[in-house]
């Protein structure tokens, strides 16, 4: 009985020594450190006065959102972000599949009505217990993590169509499959394009690249010819004048929100357009409120900001030797760079409206915990880079 509570005291502590990195590590990015606190601040300051009618209206707190996203977000990401920066790359490269695997079973439970929380025809929140969540944020996490031990061991093989392309795309559709089942469009998108991204960063073959591409556009057609509401709101992207009151109404208080802003913008907290006119003020078309009290210089000035972070970011993934770090960087990275990217160009009216947030700045609070978490890892991993 001694040796079986030996045994386990011992398979404890080299699980806890494997978990925690013993490597000797350079400081991390401060400048990169910075960017990144900076965004944050601004994400809260911009949510505090984009949600405030809202809290104001539906739970009599001007600041509920703001409230929510610090307690729920700011604060559990920042566990989660010290985790992963204190935590052992060689360990995280071990565990990624079986990491991966348990949050697709959480993707799944969400298609189950006992678990499944459907909100706006969409089942995209899982209920267990006290516990309410988003397992999409969580599956794009450790997505990257596995598609990036993944593809660092096809690195010898990354050409073969059988032996790489192949399952690469299985896993894809998996991910996509259970993402279209909720319906997730907007989320299915940015797997595609992480994944993408990551395949062409590790040396995939072009040809295979634009295969899929023909493949994703053709796969994009039929599920727009199945649900006819798909094919309006691409109809009310190309002609958004079509119907103003209707599927068109989104997109047009947007513009009159980023147009109200002009130059200097009408100041902190006195946007109109939040005051019930511009839908999801706090999520989606946060965008609009900031440029409409912001103006258009101070726009632009948040904007380099993110594009500064996020090229800070690839040169981070750049600079570390090793191939699976410089993926996972590069994973993370390109998530928040498309999903800005697609969040931004859908509020001026460059893409489709697909529900997509604005990482960093939206309300959401598992998005921001995992996204803090992120940064975590990429501050790991930033003390393994080369002297520039």
């Amino acid at each position: 009985m001694p040796r079986n509570k030996i045994s386990i005291k011992k398979r404890i502590t080299r699980f806890i020594k494997n978990f925690f990195s013993n490597e000797e590590r350079r400081y991390p990015d401060m400048v990169f450190a910075g960017v990144a606190g900076l965004l944050l601040i601004i994400g809260l300051i911009i949510l505090a006065s984009a949600s405030s009618v809202v809290g104001l209206k539906d739970f009599n707190d001007s600041y509920f959102f703001l409230k929510q996203q610090l307690l729920q977000g700011v604060l559990l990401g920042a566990v989660g972000g010290l985790i992963a920066f204190n935590i052992s790359i060689t360990w995280l490269k071990k565990w990624s599949f079986r990491m991966f695997l348990a949050s697709l079973v959480l993707l799944i439970l969400v298609l189950v009505p006992q678990f499944g929380d459907a909100r706006l025809g969409a089942s995209r929140w899982l209920n267990l217990g006290p516990l309410s969540f988003q397992p999409s944020e969580v599956v794009k996490f450790t997505f990257i993590l596995y598609l990036a031990a993944w593809l660092n061991k096809q690195s010898e093989l990354i050409k073969s169509f059988k032996q790489t392309f192949l399952p690469f795309v299985i896993v894809l559709a998996v991910v996509g499959l259970l993402l279209i089942l909720q319906p997730d469009m907007g989320t299915m998108g940015i797997f595609v394009f992480i994944a993408l991204t990551m395949y062409f960063v590790a040396g995939g073959n072009l040809a295979h690249l634009a295969l899929l591409g023909m493949g994703g556009i053709g796969a994009v057609w039929m599920l727009i010819k199945a649900a006819p509401y798909r094919a309006a709101r691409l109809t009310t992207f190309l002609n958004p004048e079509l119907d103003p009151q209707g599927l068109g109404y989104h997109i047009n208080q947007a513009f009159l929100a980023i147009g109200s802003g002009g130059i200097l913008g009408r100041g902190l907290g006195y946007s109109r357009q939040k005051f019930q006119y511009l839908p999801e003020v706090y999520g989606d078309s946060i965008f609009a409120v900031m440029a409409e009290e912001f103006g258009f210089i101070m726009t632009v000035v948040v904007l380099f900001s993110f594009i500064y972070f996020f090229l800070r970011g690839f040169s981070i993934a750049k600079r570390v030797p090793d191939f699976y770090s410089s993926l996972v960087v590069t994973g993370l990275m390109s998530w928040w760079a498309w999903q800005t990217m697609i969040n931004i160009g859908a509020m001026v009216g460059l893409l489709p409206l697909t529900g997509v947030p604005w990482p960093f700045v939206s309300y959401g609070s598992t998005a921001l915990a995992i996204n803090l978490t992120g940064l975590g890892l990429v501050l790991n991993i930033s003390r393994f880079r080369k002297r520039s």
